[in-house]
């Protein structure tokens, strides 16, 4: 199956990049290409990818807007969305998590890095590149106080457990290890818990997990 993939970026030599990298892949094809936010959301909807590529400072449009219309909890038929970041602009990761992307890379990202996220979010998985995210979660739980909104689903005990470890940024294997469960037990417990909290992908029942207290900075919980 091949990845439809439109690169967003105001800096057309950044898209050619992205566009070589990505277009040498045999299981990755560039759709489609926009410079700002408006343009991205008009070639999205066009082309209808499986992964937008998208940059957060841009005229007209900026990332995080063009994120809230293509991939926002509610938007019909939403797309992936994977944000092209820098640590410096930590604020904009942040506002575009809640805008519903599903996951980020630096914009110094290496190539192989950049293909297996592209992977990653097409598959539904959400958070990449765990190591890095760990610290986007942490700065992300520092600076997020709880936002209570109606009571939660109810989850088994093996949901929570499962939950409480994926907004600590672990992987599967990572939890399956934790819990003494096979990768597989792990899976289906993590795809039963984003359908009870209506989440698209684990970088949801990240930022969930914190605005609703479920974890708190420094808890080890």
């Amino acid at each position: 199956m091949t990845i439809r993939v439109v690169v967003v970026d105001d800096q057309a030599v950044v898209r050619a990049g992205f566009r070589v990298v990505l277009g040498s892949e045999p299981d990755i094809e560039v759709v489609g290409e926009a410079a700002d936010g408006e343009e991205a959301v008009a070639v999205a909807r066009r082309t209808r990818p499986d992964v937008v590529l998208m940059d957060v400072r841009m005229p007209r449009v900026d990332g995080i807007a063009a994120t809230a219309r293509l991939a926002a909890p509610g938007v019909a038929d939403p797309v992936a969305v994977l944000v092209v970041t820098t640590f410096d602009l930590d604020e904009y990761v942040f506002a575009a998590l809640r805008a519903g992307a599903s996951g980020f890379v630096l914009k110094d990202v290496e190539p192989d890095e950049l293909v297996a996220a592209v992977r990653v979010v097409a598959a539904g998985d959400g958070l990449v590149a765990p190591g890095v995210t760990r610290r986007l979660i942490a700065e992300f739980a520092r600076t997020s106080a709880p936002r209570p909104t109606g009571p939660l689903p109810d989850l088994t005990e093996r949901e929570r457990e499962a939950w409480l470890l994926v907004a600590r940024g672990l992987s599967n294997t990572e939890i399956a290890a934790a819990l003494v469960l096979s990768p597989s037990t792990v899976k289906t417990h993590v795809g039963n818990l984003l359908a009870k909290l209506g989440c698209r992908d684990r970088v949801q029942a990240v930022v969930l997990a914190y605005e609703r207290g479920v974890v708190r900075p420094g808890s080890g919980r």
